[in-house]
């Protein structure tokens, strides 16, 4: 049974989020069918679909959270009327040199997020209550005022991370979930862009990834360059075309971000054959693509619409071909032949085979990826089962370290905790480095061994292990719980080192930080 045992570990590490505990039988029928194991959920249409009671439409959650942002302008704009002038004084040079530390901080608080939550401080103060509260209440014994209730924003974020994170953790296997996290960190966008950004994470995900995810390449690529949330993160719907009759009337012009994006990161990748003309030529394509506001005066509040005014007019040369339909439909046609492009389909296929195989994928694995993405069109769904179906997959050793994502999502499985609050894991992302939804960059959180490997981040999945399993030890036994990891195909260091450990508590966090449990 050793054998069967490892690709078992291989099937439920490489490919999912690992075994869940209780009688869930994860591990034993991996052994029994590892591949079958893996693509049965690839035969589920829907499944990869979520559709939870509560969560909406990302145009409902625009007209929300336009509404909600006027709300507060309102409020303080009446605030600054109402208040007092400021008494008129010559100031002294040292007052004139906080006043400019001030406008520069005034500035970087203009640029930081405006709705940031709790879970996004990465090093909150030892006592947050303590800076804000009145001296008399700073007392040993005074009680502390309760939090302030979450705003709209704050509220959408949250049950958007929490349906994320539930079906992640009851899942059979977890592949259609890794290829959502997957294709989701490829064409990301940042909840840290600000206040329509942080709302539209979660529908940006339903609505323009988790559909595609078993389809076309092409039909994704459309929905996401489409989606508001990511014309919003990339501000295309700043760009407009100089010579169309809003570029003449405002002192505004071309914006090339989602056309570098498009080009670099989405689809063709770097050195994929494109020049910058060609991305100068794709941003004016889509000059014009946008949401409508909160007025609703092109459309529904938070709805994709095509601004004529806004588009650059003519024909466009763009990878050597000319383009000159009328419309969204130009850009539209610009996005299929990028998808089909030979460049594209070597870029995805080596991209998809690092994240699920090795940093160094077999160049053998990555060419027949790229035949299957090329002759069927880009369908994703061949794609994912190519992958599983090569025997390369399966013969890499588990070198790679699990994602904090990963490796959160793998603890609650394992110890069968369902999550019904989404704190404590968007807490322990952000210590981790990869807070939900909010990478650093349009490229996405890296997807190599060297970047969740280091030192300090195990150091820190230590301090988490232990504490899951200071609060989790007492119901469950580690060594059952190995068995349930990786049964035969457990090292017998790692045996041993559970066995000795001083303590049910410490047994749990060892087991948490095995090899067995933290590489994929």
């Amino acid at each position: 049974m050793a054998r069967d045992s490892q690709a078992a570990l291989v099937a439920l590490n490489r490919f999912g989020f690992g075994a869940r505990g209780g009688a869930s039988g994860d591990f034993l029928n991996a052994a029994s069918d590892p591949r079958g194991f893996v693509k049965a959920e690839l035969t589920r249409a829907n499944g990869v679909l979520l559709e939870v009671p509560g969560l909406q439409s990302t145009p409902a959650l625009g007209k929300a959270v336009f509404d909600y942002q006027f709300e507060i302008q309102q409020a303080r704009d009446a605030a600054a009327k109402s208040a007092p002038p400021a008494p008129e004084s010559q100031p002294s040079p040292d007052t004139k040199a906080q006043r400019r530390n001030l406008s520069l901080n005034s500035i970087a608080m203009d640029m930081a997020p405006k709705e940031a939550s709790k879970e996004q401080t990465a090093k909150p103060p030892e006592n947050p209550d303590a800076a804000m509260a009145p001296a008399e209440t700073m007392r040993p014994n005074a009680p502390k005022p309760p939090p302030p209730p979450l705003n709209i924003i704050q509220k959408t974020f949250r049950a958007e991370a929490l349906a994320r994170l539930q079906r992640a953790v009851i899942a059979d296997c977890g592949f259609a979930e890794r290829l959502v996290v997957f294709w989701s960190n490829h064409f990301c966008i940042s909840a840290n862009k600000g206040g329509p950004a942080r709302m539209w994470a979660g529908s940006f995900e339903r609505e323009a990834i988790r559909p595609y995810v078993l389809g076309r390449f092409a039909d994704m690529l459309k929905a996401v360059e489409q989606h508001p949330a990511m014309l919003f993160f990339l501000d295309n719907q700043q760009s407009l075309g100089p010579d169309s009759r809003a570029g003449k009337n405002r002192n505004r012009g071309l914006n090339e971000n989602l056309a570098r994006e498009i080009l670099e990161l989405h689809a063709l990748g770097v050195g994929g054959g494109y020049s910058q003309e060609d991305v100068t030529s794709l941003a004016n394509v889509i000059t014009g693509w946008t949401y409508a506001g909160r007025l609703g005066q092109l459309g529904p509040p938070g709805s994709f619409v095509f601004n004529a005014n806004a588009h650059q007019p003519g024909a466009q040369r763009v990878m050597g071909k000319i383009y000159d339909a009328p419309g969204v439909a130009q850009g539209e046609a610009v996005l299929a032949d990028i998808a089909r492009h030979p460049s594209t389909a070597k870029f995805i296929a080596g991209k998809f085979a690092r994240h699920f195989v090795a940093d160094d994928p077999p160049p053998s694995l990555v060419t027949r990826l790229a035949d299957v993405f090329t002759e069927t069109d880009g369908d994703l769904k061949a794609l994912a089962t190519a992958l599983v179906d090569s025997d390369e997959a399966w013969k890499a050793p588990l070198a790679k370290m699990r994602s904090p994502y990963e490796f959160l999502v793998a603890s609650g499985r394992l110890l069968a905790q369902i999550p019904n609050d989404p704190g404590r894991y968007l807490n322990g992302l952000n210590a981790l480095g990869q807070p939900l939804w909010a990478p650093a960059g349009p490229n996405g959180f890296p997807d190599t061994n060297a970047a969740w490997a280091a030192p300090e981040g195990i150091k820190l999945r230590l301090d988490i292990s232990a504490q899951i399993a200071s609060r989790l030890a007492e119901g469950v036994d580690p060594r059952d719980l190995l068995e349930l990891v990786a049964a035969d195909a457990a090292s017998a260091e790692t045996r041993r080192t559970i066995e000795r450990a001083e303590s049910r508590q410490q047994a749990l966090a060892l087991l948490l930080m095995s090899p067995e449990f933290q590489r994929r």
